[in-house]
Parts: C-alpha cells; structure tokens; sequence
C-alpha cells in the first residue's frame, strides 16, 4: 500500500470530503419523486394481489390434501 491510503484523515477533512461529494448527488425532482413512489404503491398492489392468489391455491390444496387423509 502507498503511504497516501495509510494515511488517516482528520474529522475535519472528513466533513470536508462529505460535503464536497454531496454537493456532487442529483437529487431527484419532487415530480420524479411522487411519480417513483406511485409506481412502488402500484407494484406493492399488483405483488399483494398475486402473492394472496398463490396463498389460496396452495390453501386450498392443501385442504384438499388433509380431506384424504
């Protein structure tokens, strides 16, 4: 390793570092950000509906399964 990544960098360099990446981040516009959250609530909807489909088939077998016994 090379004595520049041995290195430790101070608190206050640290902060430094933090802040200059941040100013780097594109934050999403609020519009992107609503439109994201609506397609997340639709998938969750579409997912919910799906997985409790699945749920009733396999219930449903099973009951069948426990009625031949």
């Amino acid at each position: 390793m090379t004595d520049e990544k041995k290195r430790k960098t101070s608190p206050a360099e640290f902060v430094n570092q933090v802040r200059s990446e941040t100013k780097k981040v594109v934050w999403p516009t609020r519009e992107e950000t609503i439109r994201t959250a609506i397609f997340v609530f639709i998938m969750m909807v579409i997912l919910s509906v799906f997985f409790l489909g699945i749920d009733t088939v396999f219930s449903a077998i099973v009951q069948w399964l426990l009625s031949l016994a």
